[in-house]
């Protein structure tokens, strides 16, 4: 048998493992390209009630360091430009000095349309508060690893889904992760309303142009 063909004969298994390689890191890329694209935030609460049924569907806003359940309001809403909730318009963004590795990422979200503003989103360590902030603000909390699940692409910390609703006033609730798993006994009073939900990603439109984020500290973010 010529030397060429007994050559190409033994180099076969090489190519097809290189070959099936490079098909699977194409695959795994096309799965991962949604984290890097803007998405809204919305709730979920399967909580069979009137309360559950009202915050169900909810947007999730930024205001005041914090992350709100933006609500229906009664009678005519005020415009973007007076309103000083911001939606949560963010994506997956590796956190500095992290190793988390295939556990997750940061998560940031734009604090601003004009500019674009970012900042780290986080949940308090004291309070268990969902809020938003600088990395230097954010960096002594927990601060990831965010993921998603599989499927639904529902937001997860720390490997599960421990988001809860809490309600301060009528119409006014608040996001807070469940991080004792405890159901906040350890950190509500047993009279302060909470219903469990979960966070679903919603993909934003695409805009024809390149996207220039910047982070409020000043550090540029382009996503393409």
């Amino acid at each position: 048998m010529p030397l060429g063909i007994i050559t190409a004969i033994a180099a076969c298994p090489a190519i097809i493992g290189t070959t099936e390689a490079v098909r699977q890191g194409q695959k795994q890329n096309a799965k991962e390209k949604h984290r890097g694209l803007k998405s809204n935030l919305f709730v979920s609460c399967r909580v069979n009630s009137k309360q559950g049924k009202m915050i169900d569907g909810a947007q999730v806003v930024l205001c005041q360091d914090k992350l709100w359940l933006a609500l229906p309001t009664v009678g005519d809403p005020l415009p973007p430009s007076e309103s000083e909730d911001h939606p949560f318009a963010g994506y997956f963004l590796p956190f500095p000095d992290q190793p988390w590795g295939r556990a997750g990422e940061g998560l940031v979200s734009t604090i601003s349309n004009s500019p674009p503003l970012l900042n780290w989103i986080y949940v308090d360590r004291q309070t268990h508060e969902v809020k938003y902030g600088l990395r230097g603000v954010a960096d002594p909390h927990v601060v990831g690893p965010w993921d998603c699940t599989k499927v639904e692409k529902r937001l997860t910390l720390e490997g599960w889904e421990g988001f809860v609703a809490v309600r301060y006033a009528p119409g006014e609730w608040a996001l807070y992760f469940d991080r004792d798993d405890d159901g906040l006994g350890g950190i509500l009073e047993p009279k302060v309303k909470r219903l469990e939900v979960e966070l679903v990603r919603r993909e934003m439109r695409t805009p024809r142009v390149e996207r220039e984020d910047v982070m409020a500290d000043g550090t540029e973010e382009k996503q393409g």
